[in-house]
């Protein structure tokens, strides 16, 4: 996922920053506790959170949220916005009852040059309403996603978050997880290029833990390797799924 730096220009001394690229699905709102109704707007894009760099987002092959055993399909309500520049899309859900919305983004596979590759981010983010917190550890059966151990909600900043990683329904061992602050506002500065993307490894059951330092939303996005390719101008090229999961810290 990380953008490939070319050996050549790295020898020149040209310094690159470490890119990520995440599928985002952010509501408005962490949660919805007024019991007379609550619209929230979700954001659906791509971009390097961090960075505050967007990326073009064709309309997404799919969205639907899934609450107490009912999945409804967003798609159709889907209209075009910006997100930090680029063409993006978001929606207005009415939170009716009680339950723990999970909201699921499959994009149209993404072509990336600098990496020859096509990128396809299964993005799903939770939100809770109204004292329900039933169902937030349940797999959804995608071709990846990060199965939340911690519940993903509620929690402080500096509380740690942990998630399996999984592929096809089986746990991936040691599969490498980036981590990336939603730097909408542009309050944070990294450090360094370094201090962009956090990193860890998942462990041979594919479970990873991660400490949120600060407030603010936070996507995990686990990066396997698809065992299909897509054609592209007279070749097949590889495919990076990532199973990404945004989860907010409060202060």
């Amino acid at each position: 996922m990380r953008s490939s730096c070319l050996t050549g220009l790295a020898l020149l001394g040209v310094s690159f920053a470490a890119q990520a690229h995440f599928g985002i699905v952010v509501p408005s709102a962490d949660a919805v506790a007024d019991r007379s109704g609550k619209t929230v707007t979700v954001d659906v894009a791509f971009a390097h959170p961090m960075e505050r760099t967007g990326m073009t987002m064709e309309k997404p092959e799919a969205f639907s949220v899934t609450a107490g055993g009912k999945t409804t399909d967003l798609l159709p309500r889907l209209t075009p916005d910006t997100f930090y520049g680029k063409p993006s899309w978001k929606t207005a859900f009415e939170v009716r009852r009680p339950g723990v919305y999970r909201f699921v983004l499959t994009p149209k596979p993404y072509w990336e040059p600098a990496e020859d590759k096509f990128i396809i981010h299964y993005t799903q983010t939770v939100l809770p309403a109204y004292g329900d917190e039933d169902g937030w550890d349940e797999p959804l059966g995608l071709r990846t996603e990060i199965v939340p151990l911690t519940r993903p909600f509620g929690n402080w900043a500096g509380n740690s978050f942990s998630g399996r990683v999984l592929a096809n329904g089986k746990p991936v061992p040691h599969a490498e997880v980036e981590v990336e602050y939603l730097n909408r506002d542009g309050d944070r500065t990294p450090a360094s290029d370094y201090h962009v993307t956090q990193v860890v490894r998942a462990d041979e059951n594919g479970i990873f833990v991660y400490t949120a330092p600060w407030a603010g939303w936070w996507g995990f996005a686990a990066l396997t390797e698809a065992d299909f390719k897509i054609r592209h101008d007279g070749a097949d090229k590889d495919v990076e799924l990532g199973a990404v999961f945004w989860t907010y810290f409060a202060k």
